[in-house]
């Protein structure tokens, strides 16, 4: 109990001190210790490198989960040890809610077929999404964030026993100038009158007392500074390995790109091969590297088509095998029949007809035809139609 509370006793005088000389630090009453140029210079490069991840890591966390709240029951789950449970992407969301939709308003509609190709598609979206969003947290977030909670706490550790240090230097390098004043006072004009001789006794027993004082703030001095010299190393030591890190958080970079560029590409070939099953763009949309534009209508000038460029390394995307899907709206194989159009549809080619939502054409089937498209006629126009857009009448 005794050693306790020495040692309490020695750490509130310590901590007394440390105040006292930052008060008067702040106040300019007192010499500060400053580092060298290059130090400092590690120093801002740290602070900057910690302020710049904090930022990149919450908007990244804000790109790859929007919903504040999510990202706020993650960060507990993440606190509590505790696995986060699987959440539901909204482009998977999305396609439930079409395929439920498909299958109370009727799947064997040209709406509801349609909604539940499109659902098919939401859902590929989806869980592309989820593959992306976990691919990004374990190799650019979870990165970022053991730098702040590990690699950052200890710089910092080191950093707030270095300032320690350098307060306790300056303290002893102002307890010796106090020290050294002193004991030239007491030589130079003694306490008492100089014409009792017990006087000079008293002058010299004050003086031998200085010197002693000195000699202990010396003392304090030269170990203060091995201490502070000490600790000024280790701190360098571990503010030059930030090199290191930016070298770890390039790698990160990359391979965050890298994932990006994956999603994005696995997005767009599965919306490319939703188009085709809609018959919204024939074949010879992929292959041109620069965007194209349709014609528009003559018969239907408020109605354009909007288009996307495509270069072959990413039309050559699709996985080998993947079988494209059909409508399964199935045409007559022989004869002319009556259809209404549900939709506007703009020809792409001169093979296509054009078609305006209401209006009444004819259209029949030709042996070894793409069972999605029709030939129409109106008037004496004919060419190819999707039968998406259709309703095939008696």
């Amino acid at each position: 109990m005794d050693f306790n509370m020495k040692k309490l006793a020695s750490d509130a005088g310590i901590f007394f001190t440390r105040a006292v000389q930052f008060t008067e630090e702040k106040f300019g009453q007192a010499e500060k210790t400053e580092l060298d140029a290059h130090f400092e210079n590690l120093l801002a490069r740290a602070d900057s490198t910690k302020n710049w991840t904090e930022k990149i890591l919450r908007q990244t966390e804000v790109l790859l989960q929007p919903n504040p709240s999510a990202r706020v029951e993650e960060f507990l789950y993440e606190k509590l040890d505790r696995k986060v449970p699987s959440r539901v992407t909204n482009g998977e969301l999305l396609a439930q809610y079409m395929a439920e939709a498909a299958s109370e308003l009727g799947p064997t509609t040209p709406y509801g077929k349609t909604l539940i190709k499109v659902a098919e598609a939401e859902k590929r979206l989806g869980a592309a999404e989820r593959d992306f969003i976990h691919t990004a947290s374990i190799n650019f977030l979870t990165p970022l964030r053991n730098f702040l909670e590990g690699d950052w706490k200890t710089i910092s550790k080191e950093r707030r026993l270095l300032q320690n240090r350098r307060l306790d230097l300056d303290a002893c390098k102002a307890r010796l100038k106090k020290a050294k004043a002193a004991e030239a006072k007491a030589t130079t004009v003694p306490d008492f009158q100089e014409t009792r001789p017990r006087n000079y006794i008293l002058s010299a027993s004050a003086s031998a007392l200085w010197n002693d004082e000195v000699d202990k703030a010396e003392q304090e001095l030269r170990v203060a500074q091995t201490e502070f010299d000490r600790q000024a190393e280790v701190t360098r030591l571990l503010l030059e390995g930030i090199s290191s890190t930016h070298v770890n958080h390039l790698r990160c970079l990359h391979e965050f790109v890298e994932s990006q560029t994956t999603y994005y590409a696995q997005c767009y070939r599965h919306m490319l091969d939703l188009q085709k099953q809609l018959g919204r763009f024939p074949g010879t949309f992929v292959g041109t590297t620069e965007p194209v534009s349709p014609p528009l209508s003559s018969t239907s000038p408020t109605t354009a088509v909007a288009t996307m460029p495509v270069g072959p390394s990413v039309a050559g995307l699709a996985p080998p095998g993947e079988a494209a899907l059909r409508l399964e709206v199935t045409p007559p194989a022989s004869g002319t029949r009556k259809a209404r159009v549900l939709y506007d549809y703009e020809a792409a080619d001169s093979s296509e007809l054009a078609l305006l939502a209401d209006e009444l054409i004819t259209v029949y089937s030709l042996p070894g035809m793409d069972p999605d498209w029709l030939i129409g006629e109106r008037g004496n126009k004919k060419g190819k139609v999707p039968v998406t857009y259709l309703e095939l009448l008696s």
